[in-house]
């Protein structure tokens, strides 16, 4: 962040009765979301939440990534945290995990924002309005859209066209994208054409790794 001030999360921000709240995901998450494009983030087993106010509908959320912390999607929370005891008759008995459920507005998984001054308390935290501001404004305007093409090309073995289709989407579904390149340009512009493994560019010519 380019503040001077270092951001904690507490229970005390509320800006305009909208909260403000801060996502922490796991690397293997943050990977699984940056490979396929979703609309929601839907997050599950949130036992840190039983003995808070959680977000509710309209909450604004930044959505980070640890070592280093760094915010990688804004959004909304799109469904109300869901918890209740494992035995309504017993105030004793253990509280079930909470679910959230948040709209991406603003995804960064490609370029993710520093958040070095913010402090996290848990998967979930309460988030100063002024930090969620902070965060938001190193955004910047989202990336003016364009029409890309993206291709995958697989050789394969069939005594068919229509078994020939089936063999690629078996492919497709076993080997995914941590496996396969896929191949994208501007449209247009296809001398531009890059591969893609893993979410990120990977060389597909040999002789430069040479």
């Amino acid at each position: 962040m380019t503040t001077e001030t270092a951001y904690r999360a507490d229970g005390s921000g509320r800006a305009d009765g909208v909260g403000t709240w801060a996502v922490l995901l796991p690397a293997e998450r943050y990977e699984a979301e940056r490979l396929v494009h979703h609309d929601t983030l839907e997050l599950t087993g949130l036992t840190g939440l039983a003995d808070v106010a959680g977000p509710g509908p309209g909450d604004q959320v930044a959505v980070l990534v640890d070592a280093p912390p760094r915010l990688v999607a804004l959004g909304r929370v799109a469904a109300t945290v869901h918890r209740h005891r494992e035995d309504p008759d017993d105030p004793q008995s253990g509280v079930e995990p909470a679910e959230l459920v948040v709209a991406y507005t603003r995804r960064a998984f490609d370029e993710p924002v520093p958040a070095d001054l913010l402090t996290l308390d848990g998967p979930v935290s309460p988030l100063e309005p002024a930090a969620f501001r902070a965060l938001a404004d190193q955004l910047g305007p989202p990336p003016a859209r364009r029409t890309w093409l993206v291709s995958l090309d697989l050789p394969i073995e069939a005594g068919s066209p229509a078994e020939a289709v089936r063999l690629f989407w078996s492919y497709v579904q076993e080997l995914g994208p941590r496996e396969l390149p896929a191949f994208v340009s501007p449209a247009g512009d296809e001398l531009a054409m890059q591969a893609f493994v893993l979410g990120a560019e990977a060389n597909q010519d040999p002789e430069e790794d040479d």
